[in-house]
């Protein structure tokens, strides 16, 4: 079995909930935009996870963010769900941290793919082992 590693605290155990609520309450002390996403395909290459709700902008209370975490995790139990927090200072919206918050109690991994190409050369990729089922029935 493999863990994903992606993100901040990604090599560290799974943060526990009030871990999750320290981050929260230091992200809306800096007054960034929250946005919570979920994904079957944890693919580092797949950027685009699907977005739950819309961003929270110019949230005051933690409670707000730790709510809609609960509503994601209790639709999407068996998904990568990861809580991203974007800071607007500069003009644009840029990530500053981003976490895993919940994922699948089984991780199949990934799988080397070798190719061969133009002049006996090898090409080397890799894919979600999840990505072999349907979507919708991954985990």
């Amino acid at each position: 079995m493999v863990r994903l590693t992606q993100g901040t605290f990604s090599f560290l155990p799974d943060l526990t909930d009030d871990q999750i609520n320290k981050q929260i309450q230091y992200a809306v002390s800096q007054k960034w935009s929250i946005s919570i996403e979920h994904t079957e395909d944890p693919h580092p290459r797949n950027n685009y996870w699907e977005l739950w709700g819309l961003p929270l902008f110019d949230i005051t209370d933690p409670a707000t963010v730790l709510f809609e975490i609960n509503s994601c995790r209790k639709q999407y139990p068996n998904l990568y769900i990861k809580l991203n927090a974007f800071d607007n200072t500069r003009g644009t919206e840029s990530c500053v941290l981003s976490f895993i918050i919940n994922r699948p109690a089984y991780e199949p991994g990934f799988e080397l793919v070798r190719t061969e190409d133009i002049g006996r050369n090898q090409r080397y990729s890799f894919r979600s082992y999840a990505t072999a089922k349907p979507e919708g029935s991954r985990y």
